[in-house]
């Protein structure tokens, strides 16, 4: 079994690469861009290739020499707030590479199974009528985030209708865990109160809206959820990926300053308010269990505790900051 990950030295690329590395019949590929230190660890154990999936030609020999039976497509700009300063640069990221991954699967690989990962931002302005969203919730996308997302989703609906490509579609809810950029919310708390507890930091946390509600789910429980759905969904469906659960971001923030000792006060940044915001988001994950079993199982207080752990250590050894693109 052969399987291809794009952006497997990202957030979620270096979270499924583990779980896939332990399955006996695995032959693991990844593409990676820029940096790699998430992977550096188990590098020795994957096939890794490093390209520009911008570029058609260098996608259409690494589909060849590959030859996967799955690709999961988890490269992507996944920075929803700075999409709005560089609207382009998220759709191209996100609507370029997977064009041109898409054409190389028509063109050598038809048979190999096809992961599009999308987002929850497609639904943009949920009503409150329609909580918990589920897959036939419209979309409403207010960022240009959201609309490069709506153009993957698409994109794999219509290679499966037009090409009869075994391409499942996830839309995954908000996602946290240890190495996360600090561009999200829980990874930004947590930096914050770690830079703090080691005096790099004047004692005050600056937050955005804390008032929002989101359904976060740890990263290692989203990319078990991703493997299932490659292997067990029906191609041309869509699954939402979360965990059922609404949190404010109050709570997340109360959360992790229980975690700390450190006296801090916090301030509301307004560099940090997006310019249009959805109140709630609570995933209907109803179809994904139905069809896959998934369950998460990782609760929030686990999930910050390592974000937080795994800041402190970023810090202590002085390792810069990462970008919101899953490389």
């Amino acid at each position: 079994m052969r399987v291809l990950i794009t952006g497997i030295a990202g957030f979620a690329g270096s979270a499924l690469a583990p779980l896939l590395l332990a399955k006996p019949d695995a032959e693991v590929h990844g593409v990676i861009h820029r940096h790699d230190w998430r992977i550096r660890a188990i590098s020795g154990q994957l096939h890794l290739h490093r390209g520009d999936l911008r570029n058609p030609s260098w996608v259409d020999e690494l589909m060849q020499q590959v030859q996967p039976d799955y690709l999961l497509h988890l490269a992507a700009w996944s920075d929803v707030g700075g999409s709005w300063s560089q609207p382009w640069v998220a759709y191209e990221l996100n609507i370029h590479c997977q064009l041109n991954l898409l054409e190389a699967v028509r063109r050598y690989t038809p048979a190999c199974r096809v992961l599009v990962v999308g987002s929850n931002e497609v639904y943009g302005r949920v009503r409150p009528e329609e909580l918990p969203v589920n897959e036939d919730t419209p979309f409403r996308p207010n960022s240009p985030y959201g609309v490069s997302k709506i153009a993957q989703d698409m994109m794999g609906y219509q290679y499966f209708c037009n090409y009869s490509l075994p391409i499942v579609r996830v839309r995954s809810f908000n996602h946290l865990g240890p190495g996360q950029s600090d561009d999200f919310v829980a990874s930004a708390f947590a930096r914050q109160i770690a830079e703090i507890e080691a005096g790099q930091r004047e004692p005050v946390l600056r937050v955005g809206n804390l008032e929002s509600v989101r359904d976060f789910t740890d990263v290692r429980d989203v990319v078990a959820a991703y493997w299932l759905a490659i292997q067990r969904g029906e191609p041309g469906a869509v699954y939402n990926v979360g965990s059922g659960r609404g949190y404010s971001i109050q709570t997340v923030l109360d959360t992790l300053l229980a975690m700390s000792d450190a006296p801090i006060r916090i301030e509301q940044d307004p560099t940090r308010l997006r310019p249009s915001d959805v109140p709630v988001m609570i995933c209907d994950n109803r179809r994904l269990v139905e069809v896959t079993g998934w369950q998460p199982n990782i609760e929030l207080r686990h999930t910050l505790q390592d974000v937080l752990n795994g800041w402190r250590q970023d810090i202590r050894g002085n390792r810069p900051p990462v970008a919101g693109v899953s490389d």
